[in-house]
């Protein structure tokens, strides 16, 4: 039976993964036959709390995908008539993403006064539940927020073990994160290396994705000093802009005499560009300190590149040693390791697996795990 389902989240255009999610994850309502809207944010962060250059992306907006840009963040009087219309909508499903502390108040404001009809069901997508960098008020926000929620889905086991600080009686699915597929098809490495101005026979290793501490480039940086890996000619490609101070990052460069082989295109990457990294290296670098999930991760399969990721968070679950990639600790000796063992391997090694595995991550499961849970919030 066709559901009419309001994703309450960020999308176009406002940038970054989750908004490319739910965009995606929209287009995957639509095409099983639902009528999906994103109600979005006309304001979402002051612009001295957004860590990055911009929240907006200069790419078109995504067809086919009905975006109401909503909610602000800040405005109480705002959730009041953000609810108003989400109820006048009379959706079965609301499917609100969680992923900052700081959104719980105005989220979880508009859930209340939304689902006042008792017909409606709240589904929370965490992506993290304990937030990377902690704030005061963390702990009651996400309670007020999850207080509003009928179920949950989770994309990796260690946030579901997290949400259980908050929740043990509600249901709760875990399902992997689906494969960013919207990039475009892959293109030849010969052309990605091209539009990059990369020599074609570089060997060539991609850290991907906005940086911060918790994900560990300055363990990946210290690894790329190894003598081995100098030795070994193996260049890094840094793709994704700074949020934080990006002065550390350089410096450690040039005292680790890394200039020649450390290639720093320190931009927001907008999505027709993406594929051209993906394509360009020879495998993906995850080199965390902690995760929850990754959406660098599924952006690797989608292009069927190789990874080396650490054995943090729910990172290693979806990247089975020696077969889809290789799994290190998160320490610069081991990251230096798994970058050997990666050449010493080849990239056919591991081609066969990426391509078996990656059918377990579909849009289409994602949808019914959505649908399922809604359904089991009724009768729970």
């Amino acid at each position: 039976m066709s559901k009419r389902i309001i994703i309450l989240g960020p999308a176009h255009p406002l940038r970054g993964g989750i908004a490319a999610f739910n965009e995606r994850l929209a287009k995957a309502f639509t095409a099983e036959g639902h009528s999906c809207t994103i109600v979005s944010f006309k304001y979402q962060y002051p612009e001295f709390l957004f860590p990055g250059k911009t929240q907006y992306s200069k790419s078109p907006a995504p067809v086919g995908v009905d975006i109401k840009p909503l909610v602000h963040s800040l405005n109480p009087l705002n959730w009041v008539r953000t609810a108003q219309w989400i109820a006048a909508q009379k959706p079965d499903i609301i499917l609100v993403r969680f992923w900052l502390p700081l959104m719980a108040p105005a989220l979880g404001s508009i859930l209340r006064l939304a689902t006042r009809n008792k017909k409606t069901r709240v589904v929370c997508l965490a992506d993290n539940v304990l937030p990377h960098e902690k704030r005061p008020g963390d702990g009651p926000f996400t309670r007020y927020l999850f207080q509003a929620c009928a179920a949950f889905l989770v994309m990796s086991e260690k946030v579901r073990k997290d949400l259980l600080q908050f929740n043990t009686t509600k249901p709760v699915t875990l399902l992997p994160h689906p494969l960013y597929d919207h990039f475009g098809a892959p293109v030849g490495k010969k052309e990605a290396r091209a539009h990059l101005s990369i020599p074609p026979s570089d060997k060539l290793v991609l850290f991907f994705g906005f940086i911060r501490k918790y994900k560990g480039l300055d363990l990946l940086l210290e690894a790329m000093a190894d003598e081995r890996v100098k030795a070994a000619g193996i260049r890094l490609l840094i793709a994704g802009e700074f949020y934080e101070e990006e002065a550390p990052y350089r410096e450690q460069i040039l005292r680790l005499q890394l200039q020649e082989r450390v290639l720093l295109h320190n931009d927001f990457i907008p999505d027709e560009a993406v594929k051209y990294y993906l394509c360009a290296a020879d495998c993906v670098v995850q080199p965390y300190r902690n995760a929850t999930q990754s959406g660098v991760t599924p952006l690797a399969y989608h292009f069927e590149k190789p990874m080396v990721v650490t054995n943090v968070g729910g990172l290693p679950d979806l990247v089975p040693h020696e077969k889809v990639g290789l799994v290190t600790a998160p320490e610069p000796k081991a990251i230096a390791d798994g970058l050997l063992r990666f050449y010493a391997l080849g990239a056919d090694h591991f081609a066969p697996f990426i391509k078996e595995e990656k059918q377990k991550y579909s849009w289409e499961r994602m949808v019914q795990a959505i649908i399922d849970l809604a359904a089991v919030s009724v009768k729970s």
